[in-house]
Formats: C-alpha cells, structure tokens, sequence
C-alpha cells in the first residue's frame, strides 16, 4: 500500500491527498456532461451570433475569423478558465457535486484545464462522446481519453469523509509527548498519519516500517526534542496524534470559556 508525498495543504487543496476519493460514478458523469453540453451549445451559438452581427457587414475574412474565435472560446478558453478558476468544476460538476482531480487526487492547474478541454473537444464534440462513453465505461476510475491525457479523474466532492477513531496516547511515550513542542501538523501529514494507524493491522511488516518512517521523518519537523531511541514508529507517532489533539481541545476549551466570560461582561 502506497501513501502519497505529503505538502502542507493536504485535503484542503488536495496535494498528495492520502485519502481515497472516490470516483463518480458514469451515470452522474453521463449527467454532468449532458448539463455541461447544453450549456457549451448555448454559449456557442450565443457568443456566434454576436460575433457575427459585429463582422457581417465588414468583410468575409472577418466572417470566417468570428466563426472560428467563437469556437476557440466556446470550447477551449471558457472550460478551461471555469475548471482552473474553480478548481476542477464545470458548470455540470457543480450542478451534481462533482470535480476533477489529479491522478494523485490533487487539485488541476491551468495545463490539466486546458489539455481536458482541447482533447474533449475532440472526444466529445467532433465524434459526438463515443469514445469519452467507451472509455469512461472500461475504466475504473471513469477517465475519459482527456483524463488520461491530463492525468485527471473525476471525484464525487459531496462525500462523508470516515476518519479512523483518534489513537490513544502510548503510556511509555506520554512523559516525551506532554513536555515536547509539537507544532499543529499541517492538514494532510496528520490525515495522512491517522489513515496509517488506523490500517496497520492490514499492513505487511515491510510497508508497515517503510511507511511510517516516511512519515515519522515529515513529523519529526514539527517536533522538539527527538523521540526516545527505539521507540516503535507506530507509537511515536500515535504519541503525538493524541497530543496535538489533546492540545487542541484544551485550547478550544479555553476559547469557549473566554467568550462565555466576555459575554457574562455584556
């Protein structure tokens, strides 16, 4: 089992998401890309007659030229401005909760937009979404050919995200715990260290220790000083998993107690 490299803002932008997004299935793909083709024709004939209006009475290069910028707006420049501006969203997508990805379930750029929108204008338009239905039907994650030539998928967004129940602090570790500096561990590493926990009883030894000293490694960066020599990679790092988490109550607490007292002021 792999988990991806871990940045600062896991989950939330989803760099080297560790957790598994699920594919949308091909019927809400089928849907969104039904929404997505009406609203693209609309745009189209719309923004072609306008163009035209201008140019009619200029000239017939100008005719042609108009034609052909509706088009390059329609199905290239408008895609691919809305998914980067929305971070994989089409108008279909948000409709029905939908987004498109990376591979590695991080969020698209301009370059994934535009690949997707230049090869779907060739997958869907010109040979009517026959071979975007065949290839999303034969592929489990659902990738249509501008997927793959993106390196893209497309994910349910609107899911129930399980998280495994919180480690319990390891007794040996809890005196180093207690006294260290943690640092808040950014969003992604901690998932991405509560996701490892949770599934090592399914774990084979081998990439039950490679894992969780890759992970210890990106954690050890956030604390101060080292943990015990010897202590297991497993429970150093379900040490600190509680501790922050205790800390983090605390301090909730302490905010909760702080506006119960400003508002018995008022």
């Amino acid at each position: 089992m792999e988990f991806a490299t871990i940045t600062s803002d896991d989950l939330v932008t989803g760099e080297g998401v560790a957790l598994d997004l699920p594919p949308a299935s091909l019927g809400l793909r089928l849907a969104s890309g039904l929404i997505d083709f009406l609203v693209t024709m609309v745009i189209f004939v719309v923004s072609l007659l306008v163009l035209l209006v201008a140019t009619v009475n200029v000239s017939q290069a100008l005719v042609d030229v108009a034609a052909v910028a509706a088009a390059v707006v329609t199905f290239a420049v408008f895609p691919t401005v809305l998914e980067t501006l929305t971070r994989g969203r089409s108008i279909g997508k948000l409709a029905l909760g939908l987004r498109t990805v990376r591979d590695d379930a991080g969020p698209i750029t301009f370059h994934h937009a535009l690949v997707r929108a230049l090869i779907g204008f060739v997958e869907i338009y010109a040979f009517s979404g026959v071979p975007a239905f065949f290839s999303m039907l034969v592929s489990q994650r659902g990738k249509r050919l501008g997927d793959y030539a993106a390196g893209t998928y497309v994910v349910r967004d609107r899911v129930t995200l399980n998280l495994p129940m919180p480690p319990v602090m390891p007794p040996p570790l809890a005196q180093w715990a207690r006294s260290a500096d943690l640092a808040t561990l950014p969003t992604g590493l901690a998932l991405a260290v509560r996701q490892y926990l949770g599934r090592l009883p399914t774990l084979d030894p081998a990439s039950r220790q490679r894992i969780g000293e890759d992970l210890l490694t990106e954690v050890r960066k956030h604390a101060a000083p080292a943990p015990p020599p010897g202590a297991p990679v497993d429970q150093v790092l379900a040490a600190v998993i509680a501790e922050r988490r205790e800390r983090d109550l605390a301090r909730l607490r302490r905010d909760d107690d702080f506006r119960s007292r400003l508002a018995a002021r008022e």
